[in-house]
């Protein structure tokens, strides 16, 4: 695991509390928890290894799976970064199903 890249985040992040699987690069399918979500991205706690640069596939509500880049990894949290944003006009649906 390393940890990488500055945090260039521009978007706050809402906190959640979700659990979902994940296929890994490698096609192996494991559980993670979502801890916090904007639209462009997301942070997973999880004990797999990843390296950054990863692409990982996560099923979010509303949207279904989701491919996502893996930009810094550190003691079991892992910041992603979605290939496609959320839209605006869905983001606030996929949050109320994680909390749901």
């Amino acid at each position: 695991m390393i940890a990488a890249l500055s945090d260039d985040r521009s978007e706050p992040r809402d906190e959640v509390h979700y659990r979902s699987g994940a296929v890994l690069a490698d096609q192996r399918r494991v559980m993670v928890l979502v801890v916090n979500l904007s639209p462009s991205g997301l942070m997973i706690r999880s004990d797999v290894a990843v390296d950054v640069g990863d692409r990982i596939r996560i099923p979010l509500p509303v949207i279904g799976e989701t491919p996502v880049v893996v930009r810094w990894a550190l003691g079991g949290r892992i910041g992603c970064r979605l290939e496609t944003a959320i839209p605006a006009n869905r983001y606030h649906a996929v949050l109320g199903a994680m909390a749901g």
